[in-house]
């Protein structure tokens, strides 16, 4: 913080108090902040550039966007909350917070039900055999699995002769519908499906030996937020393993998959594994699709000690 006093000073100002409101619950755009204040796109700018050049916030782009994350921290964090409170368009802004990430939240699920009729048929990046492989090595020999953001449950099938018992967790019904109905199909008493979203499973803490977050991370609000999960529902000595797509530039696939991040980079996968509490944590580039763009698949395998 490069000086309390003009913090203190910036912290005065009702509209930036009003950025530090909801930026205090989730990192936003510049486009999402306009929506929620009902402020132009250059005012909100302008109050930005302010409280980043004092370190109040902290900026990160993904792909063609820019993030801001509220970088308070200790007594300046609870005055700025408790100045927040006070402001008269505080209850508003936190609705109209909650309209935007509704909104992301059912992107991602309209894209999952509208795909649930073609699945098998369409291609999906990193979904490959060759990355699954490297996964699979993983995952003999464990009681319960958590297939976190599991789709139709494909990985979830072919986990469930090898366990005691397989949790699949994904937040669109259709998915899950049809997961079901595949596991009775299929005699896979073992396997359950569940409702849930992978930043919050509908999982008891403690109880699993092995969680898998496959091509799933990268439609995470939060992805830091549901490693912190994943961590949760392990037993201590379980195993997490997350494949993702490699950071990559192709801004489209925000509208044809869904994504809310373009992959990352295994530096900042071991990061957030790292701030979630995993030890013993590898990544390793296990895929390299042979048609442009060339997606490729980051793995990860990280344990809670």
């Amino acid at each position: 913080m490069k000086s309390t006093l003009k913090t203190l000073k910036l912290l005065a100002d009702p509209t930036r108090l009003r950025i530090i409101n909801v930026l205090n619950e989730e990192s936003l755009s510049v486009a999402e902040l306009q929506e929620i204040l009902g402020m132009g796109q250059s005012r909100i700018s302008t109050q930005l550039a302010q409280l980043r050049q004092e370190g109040v916030v902290e900026d990160a782009r993904s792909g063609k966007n820019v993030f801001y994350t509220l970088s308070l921290a200790g007594d300046l964090h609870n005055v700025a909350l408790k100045a927040c409170e006070e402001l008269p368009e505080a209850e508003t802004d936190q609705k109209a917070l909650q309209v935007i990430l509704d909104k992301r939240k059912n992107r991602t699920q309209a894209y999952f039900d509208e795909v649930v009729c073609r699945l098998g048929k369409n291609y999906a990046p990193g979904r490959s055999w060759k990355a699954l492989a490297g996964a699979l090595l993983r995952i003999l020999n464990y009681d319960v699995v958590a297939d976190l953001g599991a789709g139709e449950g494909f990985v979830s099938q072919l986990i469930s002769p090898s366990a005691k018992q397989v949790i699949a967790v994904d937040n669109s019904p259709s998915m899950v519908e049809l997961g079901q109905e595949l596991a009775r199909k299929h005699g896979l008493d073992n396997l359950e499906y569940r409702l849930g979203d992978i930043e919050a499973p509908p999982i008891k803490p403690g109880t699993v030996d092995l969680a898998l977050l496959s091509q799933a991370l990268h439609h995470a609000q939060k992805p830091s937020r549901a490693l912190e999960a994943a961590w949760d529902i392990l037993k201590s000595g379980g195993c997490l393993v997350v494949l993702d797509l490699l950071q990559h530039g192709q801004e489209e696939a925000r509208e044809l998959y869904a994504d809310r991040w373009l992959g990352f980079t295994p530096a900042a996968l071991e990061s957030m594994l790292k701030e979630a509490g995993f030890r013993n944590i590898h990544t390793d580039i296990v895929d390299r699709e042979p048609d442009p763009p060339h997606f490729q698949t980051l793995m990860a395998a990280a344990w809670k000690p």
